[in-house]
């Protein structure tokens, strides 16, 4: 009795590469966008502006604070992203995707996706899987993309909050400029009426000495 034929082996599916292609790219240059611009929202001046008084009293003190803080935020921000991408398998999921994708276009360019197509039982384990995954990965990087719009948001509202702070600051030193223009022109009033105070008993004190005189002659006569 003839054994029933079987399908033909499924095609050895190609390796997917460890280089980052152009959606892990992507979102890498998205990363590292959004880290960029959250340090230049920490400023060395918007930082004083937070300190006023440590900044002028020990400027070199707080330029080396500032220089940690941000040095420290950018190193561990790039490690847990490196940590979650070697964790997640981030770059091979988003190289499968992306030659799913393409794949999936030129076979519609060729019309194969309007035969019967491929029998499920004839693919290779990674793919199935990876077919299951690529919907998963695609909602994922829908999140990541919000996420960095969301901090870039906070990031702006963030320096938006210190530049008011720095105009609350200015007007308390122009407030404070004020009060000491106004002492300054009271110290001038006080000098002036001191000044006439003595003029006012070098006057009497001429005057008693005249009297005297006065009196002496005519106790002479």
């Amino acid at each position: 009795m003839a054994s029933p034929s079987r399908s033909p082996s499924p095609a050895a599916a190609p390796p997917i590469p460890l280089t980052p292609g152009p959606r892990a790219t992507a979102l890498t240059a998205a990363f590292t966008n959004a880290l960029s611009r959250t340090l230049k929202t920490m400023s060395y001046p918007a930082f004083c502006a937070c300190f006023p008084t440590p900044a002028a009293q020990a400027p070199g003190i707080l330029k080396s604070v500032h220089g940690q803080i941000t040095a420290k935020i950018d190193e561990s921000s790039k490690r847990e992203f490196e940590d979650i991408m070697q964790e997640r398998d981030v770059v091979r999921g988003l190289n499968e995707l992306e030659r799913l994708v393409g794949e999936a276009g030129r076979r519609r360019e060729m019309g194969v996706l309007e035969g019967p197509g491929e029998a499920p039982h004839t693919l290779p384990p990674t793919r199935l899987y990876l077919a299951h995954l690529a919907p998963y990965l695609a909602e994922t990087e829908i999140e990541l993309q919000a996420e960095l719009k969301q901090l870039q948001a906070e990031n702006e509202h963030l320096a938006q909050g210190l530049q008011g702070q720095k105009g609350e600051v200015e007007r308390l030193v122009e407030g404070l400029e004020t009060v000491v223009r106004d002492l300054e022109g009271a110290n001038e009033v006080m000098d002036g009426v001191v000044e006439n105070g003595d003029m006012r008993k070098d006057l009497r004190e001429m005057e008693e000495e005249i009297r005297g005189q006065g009196k002496e002659r005519e106790m002479k006569l």
